[in-house]
């Protein structure tokens, strides 16, 4: 008997056996990527902005906590000297911090104007302060607002809109 042979079939042309993509495939992918990316870097560099709003905020109210214990710990007149033109505060014996041009102080109450734009909070020896509060906004409304318990020494940060 004659053996016979058994045809195989080779799928090298087939899809089962491609390598790569197809042009349609790729561009399909890419405008997918394009879309994705512009519903979502708004929301990112939105959130970014506030998060340097807060970290300002917070890092204020440390600078006020720590000349506070300070005048306690070392009894002495310690200050807090915040000017508005120049967007930036100092303490009475640290440096100058410039706040970012995205960061602007809303408003300041209380503490002691020394003019052309400069206040003054003042942190005595006993543990209170010459109270107030500092307000600090960015340009998409949002708002944090440090304040300053006269007699508690208290610093508080509290959030809201403009």
């Amino acid at each position: 008997m004659k053996s016979e042979k058994f045809c195989t079939f080779h799928f090298e042309g087939s899809i089962l056996t491609q390598k790569g993509f197809s042009l349609l495939e790729l561009v399909v992918v890419l405008l997918l990527v394009g879309l994705s990316s512009i519903i979502v870097l708004p929301s990112v560099d939105k959130g970014l902005k506030n998060r340097e709003l807060r970290e300002a905020a917070l890092k204020l109210a440390a600078t006020a906590r720590g000349l506070r214990s300070k005048a306690v710990y070392e009894n002495s007149l310690e200050r807090l000297v915040v000017d508005q033109r120049a967007n930036s505060y100092k303490a009475s014996s640290g440096k100058n911090v410039l706040l970012s041009s995205e960061i602007r102080f809303m408003g300041i109450e209380g503490g002691e104007p020394l003019g052309d734009g400069l206040r003054q909070f003042l942190f005595f020896p006993n543990g209170s302060l010459l109270g107030g509060e500092i307000g600090l906004s960015n340009r998409e409304g949002v708002a944090y607002a440090i304040r300053l318990d006269p007699l508690l020494g208290r610093v508080a940060i509290f959030k809201g809109q403009r």
